[in-house]
């Protein structure tokens, strides 16, 4: 068995100027270029795929290899997945010639071995170099050309494949970062086989999801919490990425930015036991692309209004000219291929990289002290009650309850109350799910309640743009109607969740 460990990159058939000229620039050990076919099998039931396991046989120069991929890990790109490997004499699969212990309980060999049957093919031109790198690892680059065939339907390959042959893990990002120096390469967490499956099954496309709750144990330490919370972030972010490089899609690019955010809040979390200098350019750059981001809110916010051809307007005379001033205003925003420049940016894929590459090889661990050490090694319940309290603190001096506030001030503290809201995300599994829920609700409904303020600003900035006197007065007579009637609400809302019983404490 050996363990397979690569990046995968999702490229366009010209960058192979590109990769041409990078891989002239390094130590090349070994250079080939061949055709490769490749036909995956599974039970009419997909029965494999339903335990992660993927059979396929590869054929090259008269040589058949059999492969079985059991299930593994991807982190923003990199897969790690145990393989077997064996010669074969066919195209015609044969189990035996692997281990009998990694197939799944539930069938027998025989079983499956008789219900196997082809599913879909890969095939494409193969250039592959091996790469000795300065710290003596080799890394096997390799540029993928092709189709991906189920029946009568394609998808074209067009991929950069790093695989660690031999040394260290971080040697293969150290490559991938040069690589895409000059753009154009985004990580993939899809695989040949993963695409040949969707394709086999008629798969449309992913649905857009919301950030679930972080999969946290009671007997999780301090640092196994801190990385399965940004591995979770990391997994929802590169998940919607996907979606949105197959079909325009905003909401998808607002769970990116979510994840980019609730990332944000997880470092600052931990920031008393991680010193800001162990991820002091990561925070840089996720700032970066929060704020390449942000124009989302305006988007939906003019959405809102645009609804229905401004339905919410009905009552205003001047209702013709504001939608077509708030169409303009929405169309000057970025449009899908803009978007799909900067996800295959180099600044993009190199911050996704690090982050990758700073989560898997525990970029934290050589800035801790043997104090901050003790810290991550203990039970996450007594940091989650340590964390929440200051977040509950953080609310109450943000959201005073013996005054009112006003429009502006509820504006002022709408990132500090979505950050305060992600905090209880990392932790929310070890708590009771009805209390927890009862708590977050309100403070959530708060937000929303700052977005509808919000909405309102486009249609604020109109108002020297209409004609007549009349027309303005009536605008904004509806505005004041309409943020007086939102922040009432709010204020009541506000009032009870300052009156919420803290769900963490007994």
């Amino acid at each position: 068995m050996e363990t397979e460990i690569e990046l995968k990159f999702f490229v366009s058939p010209d960058f192979s100027d590109v990769l041409l000229e990078k891989i002239s620039e390094a130590k090349v050990l070994q250079h080939s270029c061949r055709e490769l076919g490749n036909t995956y099998f599974d039970t009419a039931d997909n029965w494999l795929r339903g335990h992660d396991i993927g059979l396929r046989i590869r054929r090259f120069d008269d040589v058949f290899v059999q492969t079985v991929k059991t299930a593994g890990r991807v982190v923003a790109g990199l897969h790690q997945r145990p393989e077997y490997n064996a010669e074969h004499n066919s195209n015609e699969p044969d189990l035996s010639l692997h281990p009998e212990d990694i197939w799944p309980q539930g069938r027998t060999f025989s079983e499956v071995q008789q219900q196997l049957t082809p599913l879909f093919s890969t095939n494409f031109t193969r250039e592959q170099w091996l790469i000795g790198m300065p710290d003596g690892s080799q890394i096997e680059v390799a540029f993928d050309q092709g189709l991906v065939i189920a029946g009568d339907k394609e998808d074209p390959i067009c991929e950069v494949e790093l695989e660690l042959k031999s040394g260290q893990a971080d040697s293969l990002f150290t490559l991938a970062r040069t690589l895409c120096e000059a753009g154009g390469m985004r990580l993939g967490n899809l695989s040949k086989a993963a695409r040949g499956y969707r394709l086999a099954q008629g798969h449309e496309e992913d649905e857009v999801k919301e950030l679930t709750l972080v999969a946290t144990d009671k007997n999780d330490t301090v640092e196994s919490c801190f990385i399965n919370t940004l591995e979770h972030a990391l997994s929802h972010w590169h998940y919607h990425e996907q979606i949105y490089s197959e079909r325009e899609s905003n909401e998808a690019l607002h769970q990116i930015r979510q994840s980019i955010s609730f990332i944000r809040q997880t470092l600052t979390i931990y920031g008393g036991i991680v010193p800001r200098r162990a991820s002091a350019i990561l925070r840089q750059e996720l700032k970066w692309l929060e704020q390449e981001l942000e124009w989302l809110q305006e988007f939906d916010y003019l959405d809102d209004l645009l609804e229905d051809k401004g339905h919410v307007l009905r009552k205003l005379d001047a209702r013709k000219f504001l939608v077509g001033e708030l169409k303009v205003m929405q169309e000057q925003l970025p449009d899908r291929e803009s978007n799909l420049t900067l996800l295959s940016s180099a600044r993009y894929t190199g911050l996704l990289l690090d982050l990758s590459r700073w989560i898997l090889s525990r970029g934290w661990q050589p800035f801790l002290d043997e104090k901050a050490r003790q810290k991550m090694a203990r039970n996450i319940l007594p940091f989650s009650v340590q964390q929440l309290d200051r977040t509950w603190a953080e609310l109450m001096e943000a959201f005073p309850p013996e005054r009112t506030l006003s429009r502006q001030e509820y504006i002022d503290q709408q990132y500090r109350l979505m950050r305060n809201l992600y905090t209880g995300l990392g932790f929310a599994s070890l708590y009771d799910a009805d209390e927890r829920n009862s708590f977050r609700l309100p403070w959530a409904d708060l937000m929303q309640g700052i977005d509808d303020l919000l909405m309102l600003k486009p249609l604020a900035n109109l108002m020297d743009k209409l004609d007549g006197e009349e027309e303005r007065e009536q605008l904004e007579r509806w505005l004041f109607r309409q943020e007086t009637s939102i922040l009432h609400a709010m204020e009541q809302t506000r009032l009870i969740s300052v009156e919420a019983a803290p769900y963490w404490q007994e």
